[in-house]
């Protein structure tokens, strides 16, 4: 997994997040769960029990991508899911100590995206080494799963999303109410004539996108909306934000 995509919008910013991965581990509903002082929300995997994708009540958010930089050899056995890795990011108070000390050795590779209004973080572990960049919060961005999509497929990719960007550059600049579902149809409907590297892809049936996620963040609210390609099914959930992690609900 997967393919994200990053926009800047109003005060906070608009994540979408198309996860590729084996059918029989994705769920149909997501999940609200507390967690210490943390309200999390977000769709849980079937299998392990991690995620792929989680916001907190505050608006910080993470996602996951399986793979660093490139394509690794696969050794199991780990010591943990990835997808738990990103659960336990949020019981740490300061993300840049989980950056720098969270144990990773026995946890396969991994590209961890951070985000919270100001900010946002590519976070890479290639099995050896921790490899971290502060990216530009004004600015769009592309990512997609290295496991998967090998560099000169993932520049095409990113080349579909520019240009869509290129065509709506007065919506973005507008912020319009359209936007969310502007960029939520690129996702189900991004296409390179390659079914199995389109932005909803199979290789037959054994890995395929099997749901879509985004989450819209503003200065006073948070919803998240959930599409399982699956079987169709559709949630959305709002929270209203707090100015730090410590609210219950």
């Amino acid at each position: 997994m997967c393919t994200v995509t990053y926009l800047p919008y109003r005060d906070g910013f608009i994540l979408t997040h198309n996860r590729d991965e084996a059918p029989a581990r994705s769920p149909q509903q997501l999940s609200l769960e507390q967690r210490g002082r943390n309200t999390l929300l977000f769709p849980k995997d079937t299998k392990a029990g991690g995620t792929w994708i989680a916001c907190s009540r505050s608006g910080q958010t993470a996602c996951l991508l399986n793979g660093a930089f490139l394509k690794h050899a696969h050794q199991p056995p780990y010591r943990k899911s990835r997808g738990l890795v990103l659960l336990e990011f949020f019981d740490w108070t300061d993300p840049d100590a989980f950056f720098e000390r969270y144990e990773l050795d026995g946890i396969e590779p991994f590209t961890f995206l951070f985000f919270q209004p100001g900010q946002v973080t590519e976070f890479r572990w290639d099995g050896a080494a921790r490899h971290r960049k502060d990216l530009p919060p004004g600015q769009s961005h592309f990512w997609c799963s290295a496991t998967l999509y090998p560099p000169p497929m993932q520049e095409r990719r990113e080349q579909l999303f520019r240009q869509w960007l290129d065509k709506r550059q007065a919506q973005l600049l507008a912020a319009g109410p359209r936007l969310p579902a502007a960029i939520q149809q690129l996702h189900h409907t991004g296409s390179i004539g390659d079914p199995e590297n389109d932005y909803v892809m199979n290789r037959a049936g054994r890995v395929r996108t099997v749901s879509v996620t985004q989450l819209i963040l503003t200065a006073s609210h948070l919803n998240m909306r959930y599409h399982d390609l699956l079987e169709g099914f559709r949630e959305t959930r709002n929270m209203r934000r707090t100015s730090d992690n410590t609210e219950k609900t």
